[in-house]
């Protein structure tokens, strides 16, 4: 895919993650919307930086959880860029146990349900609402950041991570992905980066990442094939892929876990057999 003028909605852009991704696009000459909602500074500072890189770009605040202001961000699209090619569904909210701990606990009360409404309501009425606009633009594509939680769910050495309500959404996620792929297809294709333990995300630079101890933080290394966690910068080039490169590639589930959930299984020296004794 030809990404040179090419129009792209990329939520979570204030953050690190999704700043990689932006970036990326902006690199590859890509004009940028980006709803913002909240970490007020975070926005402050993406804005200041993608101006001066001299990125196109266009931030709007809106909260995507709500129909209303999903629709009226895409008719903001229609009259000001006419078109819209890329959808990088890039939102969730997911309270990690080490840090927020369990759900009956008073100052949680609404998590579960924002946990759900953000990670997974969220991305389907970006899809949905966006969809007719990037139909009309006859080629497009749609990249579901998800997480290895759906696989996972609260267990393991993810445990302190990954919250109940965030994991279902999770896994939930990748129905999303191949029914959309049907629906949208020939024209638009979707795919989805299955994300593990990413620095910033549920990784190092994390509230969540310092509560944990020393040994629940070993058990993560020792259970990663690769012995340590992604970053956001790997992120962003592995969602590029899908977006640039992979045109072959719809309903697919691309996992990028650095073997987390492989887990630390050895596979032991060829047994002799018994035949030969037989």
């Amino acid at each position: 895919m030809n990404l040179a003028g090419k129009t792209a909605i990329v939520p979570g852009a204030s953050r690190p993650i999704g700043r990689a991704i932006a970036k990326k696009l902006a690199e590859n000459d890509v004009n940028l919307i980006l709803p913002t909602f909240d970490w007020p500074e975070s926005i402050v500072d993406m804005e200041k930086e993608f101006q001066q890189q001299g990125y196109s770009f266009l931030s709007l605040p809106v909260d995507l959880r709500s129909e209303e202001a999903v629709k009226k961000m895409v008719t903001i699209i229609r009259e000001r860029f006419g078109s819209l090619h890329i959808l990088v569904n890039n939102i969730e909210r997911g309270g990690m146990p080490v840090l927020h701990g369990g759900y009956d606990l008073p100052h949680n009360r609404g998590q579960w349900d924002l946990e759900i409404a953000t990670t997974l309501k969220a991305k389907w009425l970006l899809f949905h609402h966006c969809h007719p606009l990037m139909q009309e633009s006859e080629s497009g594509t749609v990249v579901n950041i998800s997480s290895i939680s759906g696989i996972t769910g609260r267990s393991g050495g993810a445990a302190p991570f990954f919250n109940d309500a965030y994991s279902a959404a999770n896994r939930a996620i990748s129905s999303f992905t191949e029914t959309w792929a049907r629906e949208a297809a020939p024209s638009i294709r979707v795919n989805e980066l299955q994300l593990g333990l990413i620095r910033h995300r549920h990784g190092e630079e994390t509230r969540g990442w310092t509560a944990t101890n020393r040994e629940e933080r070993a058990t993560v290394q020792e259970q990663c094939l690769l012995k340590r966690t992604g970053t956001p910068e790997e992120v962003a080039s592995a969602t590029l892929f899908l977006i640039k490169d992979a045109d072959y590639m719809t309903g697919s589930i691309l996992r990028m876990d650095g073997g987390f959930v492989l887990g630390n299984q050895k596979v032991p020296p060829m047994p002799d057999g018994i035949l030969e004794r037989e």
